[in-house]
């Protein structure tokens, strides 16, 4: 049997999912979910589903996929259940109409620690960075993007060997976990809120696209191998190789005694493919070119011509 506060949730990739599945598992009640509207996807270009869809179909949550959130038509509809408060994990950003709507408020999952990291890609940027340490902030969705009341925080650590994918993947199941201590603590009626301190300098995360994809060799090495790791396994850095784009995925740091300029590479053909960087060597060990699929760096060396 469902218990507690009428709950709508918002989200839409595989990410929001473990939140979903976490509330449904401990029986809230969760009357309705939000998604993007299906579209098409993959070589035949089929009608798709996010995946949030797809799980809340699977428990038989009614869906609703509005083009516009100010549409009238889907204000009336998100009105008619009368939620008490609406959860949003890896959503949009929401008009004040919507997030103002039920009367304990409507609060986000964000994969940081906010202040830091607001915006699209927390997770990349603070791998791109080189951070430590990172986590998920529940807090109470306001105006400004990102700057709304802290609820809770959880902190998890970015060891050497992690990628994006990685963190990611920690990220999504601490997060489902602080969604429902969240959705608890607001039942109950017993829940901190914390103004972002913002007193420290603040690191963005805005939105990745190609462009900003591309590796700069100028820079350090251990600059590149960060961009790398904050980049794989999606959208993945890429350079110039034999005149076609390649995303690369791994890297190591390496010595060598090679004379090379920055974005230069130096290889046996067999086993190794090093790139110059601005003050040393990186070792690319998996890569994909272009019209390629991907590949360990011993296994592309036996099929290329460099």
């Amino acid at each position: 049997m469902s218990k507690g506060l009428r709950i709508i949730f918002m989200g839409t990739p595989e990410f929001a999912v473990p939140s979903l599945r976490s509330l449904v598992e401990n029986k809230s009640n969760v009357v309705a979910v939000i998604t993007v509207p299906d579209k098409p996807a993959g070589r035949g270009q089929k009608q798709t589903s996010s995946p949030v869809k797809l799980y809340a179909q699977e428990q038989g949550i009614p869906v609703l996929q509005p083009e516009k959130l100010k549409d009238p038509a889907f204000l009336e509809e998100l009105k008619s259940y009368a939620a008490d408060l609406q959860v949003v994990v890896a959503f949009r950003m929401l008009p004040e109409v919507v997030w103002a709507m039920p009367p304990k408020g409507t609060f986000n999952l964000h994969g940081s620690l906010l202040p830091q990291y607001r915006g699209a890609a927390p997770i990349n940027w603070a791998v791109i960075n080189g951070d430590k340490e990172t986590g998920v902030t529940t807090f109470f969705i306001e105006k400004e993007i990102d700057t709304g009341k802290i609820i809770y925080r959880e902190t998890e650590t970015i060891h050497e060997d992690d990628d994006a994918g990685s963190v990611y993947e920690r990220l999504m199941e601490k997060g489902a976990k602080l969604v429902v201590k969240t959705v608890e603590a607001i039942e109950a009626g017993n829940y901190p809120q914390e103004d972002q301190d913002e007193s420290e300098p603040l690191k963005a995360a805005p939105k990745i696209f190609r462009e900003t994809c591309e590796i700069d060799w100028t820079k350090s090495s251990i600059d590149v191998h960060n961009f790398v790791r904050g980049l794989a396994p999606y959208p993945a850095a890429w350079t110039i190789l034999n005149g076609l784009s390649c995303k690369i995925f791994k890297t190591a740091l390496v010595q060598s005694e090679a004379i090379a300029q920055p974005g230069e590479f130096h290889t046996d053909h067999k086993t190794f493919l090093h790139f110059r960087t601005g003050d040393g060597w990186l070792a690319v060990e998996v890569l994909q070119l272009e019209g390629k699929k991907r590949m360990q760096i011993g296994d592309f060396l036996r099929g290329a011509k460099l």
